[in-house]
């Protein structure tokens, strides 16, 4: 429903492509402010244009989101620009493939194992960081953290450190569940399975067919799919919603 959103201002990391872009898209399309963050300039500026031509609200910051003083940038652009910030979606995610497959552990290189930790968790950790203030003041916002259906059953396609850094989503989302609730700030966390995104793709027909095989649902996930289930946590509807995790996975892994 446009207008739905009317008076909000959402933040949304990896915004350039995939499921940031869908979500932003969708957010825009509901009559929200969306503010962009992505780490591509050449994938940010074409999204941002995109949605300037279609009309919509929308802001952009090309930064590294694993850089806590660029994020603090970042957000001080926003602030001057649309004020508080009341929905903060951490979406950025890498899983680096070698030739189009993950490294076992006893390939990996310690640089790259921090560098999934940096992106993937700290990225996460900085801007909650640094909104939380304002949305105590508020009195109200909406956090939604991107784990992965890989934080609970092993998933070949990916390597351990994504794996890790997923389960440490779930944990971070339910320890601030407990702890911002007082404030009501909902926490919550998605977590996908194989959604058809660029990324997923370039592993190839192979293995995705192998994960669609396993699916009881017999497909993958689109961007759009989890753009709606992230409306829902975001929206006044999830108001007695705190600490969970919701897998968009087709019924892949059924906790």
């Amino acid at each position: 429903m446009q207008g739905l959103f009317e008076d909000r201002k959402v933040l949304i990391t990896g915004a350039g492509n995939g499921i940031g872009a869908a979500i932003a898209e969708h957010f825009a399309q509901l009559g929200a402010t969306v503010a962009l963050i992505d780490f591509n300039s050449d994938l940010l500026v074409a999204k941002h244009q995109e949605m300037v031509d279609k009309g919509y609200s929308v802001r952009s910051f090309c930064t590294d989101i694993s850089n806590y003083e660029a994020c603090q940038a970042a957000y001080e652009y926003f602030y001057n620009e649309i004020r508080f910030i009341d929905t903060l979606v951490n979406n950025a995610g890498i899983s680096p493939k070698h030739q189009g497959h993950a490294h076992k552990i006893w390939q990996l290189c310690p640089e790259e194992w921090q560098r999934v930790i940096d992106v993937n968790l700290n990225g996460s950790f900085n801007f909650i960081r640094i909104l939380v203030p304002e949305m105590i003041k508020h009195k109200f916002g909406k956090i939604i953290n991107t784990s992965s259906v890989a934080a609970n059953a092993y998933l070949p396609v990916v390597a351990c450190h994504y794996s890790a850094t997923k389960a440490a989503i779930i944990g971070l989302t339910r320890h601030l569940a407990g702890e911002l609730g007082i404030h009501n700030i909902h926490v919550n966390s998605i977590a996908p399975g194989r959604i058809e995104t660029p990324m997923v793709l370039e592993v190839g027909n192979q293995v995705n067919q192998s994960v669609i095989d396993d699916t009881p649902l017999g497909r993958l996930g689109s961007p759009i799919e989890v753009a709606k289930v992230v409306e829902f946590l975001a929206s006044n509807g999830s108001n007695f919603v705190t600490g969970q995790v919701i897998d968009i996975a087709g019924g892949w892994l059924m906790r």
